[in-house]
């Protein structure tokens, strides 16, 4: 190809109508590009996190909707004084900032009381080691009761008066009152004694009296008789 030719073809209309449409492609491209990835990552966007404590979880579920958000129960917990399904914690914290679309994770309060199951200490430690394993457990706990029997030694567990078991599960409400022994012996524990039987020998012996009664001379006979001759 000849200079000539080529710069003619370079100077043609077609071949700039062809590099502007390339550069226009490109062009939108690259803002389609940005201006798309802003819409699906929420650029821009910041939605301020209402505070949802102590709030109804079907409240806080319509109020995060209408903000472009979503609600997720993550765990429950327990106050005596709150209804069931309040929200007791939340997560992120009231104020902070989010995108659309984010999930709040909240903790709800439970309907009923959770429950410990009790630990095998009756008969088996000293006062001591039962309250410090029982109070490390979360259970709460009364004035012990002292029994008879042996000094410190855990003889049972009262709860509400009633008698519980190990391995029985107890609410955390509930109080619990060990029952120790206060040195002293009990009178059931008192040992009678009996003092053993003697057989009767008289009645029982068969053994015969071998005894001889002697019997001496009569009154007024002579005890020896001589014979005397005349010399």
């Amino acid at each position: 190809m000849k200079s000539s030719e080529f710069v003619s073809k370079f100077k043609s209309w077609y071949l700039w109508k062809n590099l502007i449409a390339m550069a226009v492609v490109v062009v939108l491209l690259c803002l389609g590009a940005k201006f798309g990835l802003d819409i699906y990552t929420h650029h821009g966007e910041a939605i301020a996190i209402p505070n949802l404590k102590h709030m109804q979880l079907a409240d806080a579920k319509h109020i995060l909707s209408n903000l472009g958000l979503e609600v997720q129960v993550v765990d429950t917990g327990y106050k005596k004084t709150l209804p069931p399904d309040c929200i007791l914690e939340q997560s992120p914290a009231p104020g902070e900032r989010v995108k659309s679309g984010h999930v709040i994770y909240v903790t709800i309060n439970s309907p009923h009381s959770p429950t410990i199951t009790l630990p095998d200490i009756i008969d088996n430690c000293s006062l001591r080691e039962a309250m410090a394993k029982l109070t490390a457990m979360g259970f709460k706990l009364g004035t012990p009761q002292y029994i008879p029997g042996e000094k410190d030694w855990v003889y049972g567990i009262l709860v509400k008066g009633r008698h519980v078991v190990a391995g029985e599960k107890i609410s955390v409400e509930s109080t619990l009152i060990v029952q120790v022994g206060n040195g002293m012996r009990s009178a059931d524990d008192s040992v009678n004694y009996v003092d053993p039987e003697i057989p009767d020998t008289k009645e029982n012996s068969n053994d015969v009296d071998e005894f001889e009664v002697v019997t001496g001379p009569e009154a007024g006979e002579p005890a020896n008789k001589h014979n005397h001759s005349d010399q």
